[in-house]
């Protein structure tokens, strides 16, 4: 019996084949597009999805684990330790939507979520940490690729390109990170937005007064949409561009370097 719950305590934490594939290809991707191989635009686009699904991948783990510290003990039977995409939430929420947005708009929404049971947990704060702990995986994959953008990591300019008559360059590799870093950190001013059904909400809601969540409770399906709507249709999406923008002067990143990356990521315009 002991080896049984061993064994199966063991499957609970293998990480999926699924998210090695992804990660893999995420890898391989930036590897092509350093070393001049292929397709520029085939492979920034690659790069960024596969990024981009890894980084939905661990947000999601790392609302799971902190939900698992805090007291829910069903997380690993449900498969949320393993990083399988498919284990998170409804696919189309979780995944295939985030993606759309990212394709649609170039901008980065947080997708589903895994299932928590918080009747398992006590406590306000540990209820807002496991909300916390999602954004802070984007905040964190935000920063590595600005630091390395910024630094020059990827520059290499017998690569450079430049598109739409701009007089600035970036090489593939340099113009997809700085891309894929815009998505994280917009994915992160976002998902900390105090919006129903979103973590930014979820970590504000145990403070709320239980009159107070029941009237908003029914809100919390149509959050995301709501506010994709809003960053696509008006003014809020110019001023989370220009926050974003601001961020990105702090690292010392030519703004030139995100635009080329969204531009050679839309490879079939």
């Amino acid at each position: 019996m002991t080896f049984a719950t061993t064994d199966r305590r063991s499957a609970e934490n293998r990480v999926s084949p699924i998210f090695l594939v992804l990660a893999a290809a995420f890898v391989a991707a930036g590897f092509a597009l350093g070393s001049g191989w292929g397709n520029d635009r085939v492979g920034v686009f690659l790069f960024v999805v596969a990024g981009w699904m890894v980084s939905l991948c661990l947000h999601e783990f790392a609302h799971a684990r902190t939900a698992l510290a805090g007291g829910d003990i069903t997380i690993g039977s449900k498969g949320y330790l393993t990083l399988n995409p498919l284990k998170y939430g409804h696919v189309l929420l979780s995944f295939v939507l985030p993606v759309i947005f990212v394709i649609m708009g170039g901008i980065g929404l947080p997708g589903g979520a895994v299932y928590i049971e918080r009747d398992r947990i006590s406590g306000r704060l540990k209820h807002s940490l496991i909300s916390a702990a999602g954004p802070l995986v984007n905040v964190v994959f935000a920063v590595v690729l600005l630091v390395l953008v910024g630094g020059g990591w990827f520059d290499n300019q017998d690569l450079a390109v430049g598109f739409e008559g701009r007089v600035d360059s970036a090489s593939p590799l340099a113009a997809a990170a700085a891309f894929l870093a815009y998505l994280q950190v917009t994915a992160a001013i976002l998902n900390l937005l105090p919006v129903p059904g979103l973590d930014g909400y979820g970590i504000v809601e145990p403070w709320l007064s239980y009159k107070a969540r029941r009237a908003i409770a029914p809100f919390a399906p149509y959050g995301m949409l709501l506010l994709f709507a809003l960053v696509w249709q008006s003014q809020v999406g110019q001023w989370l561009y220009d926050l974003t923008m601001q961020i990105f002067d702090l690292f010392d990143i030519p703004r030139d370097s995100m635009q080329i990356g969204y531009s050679l990521f839309r490879f079939w315009d």
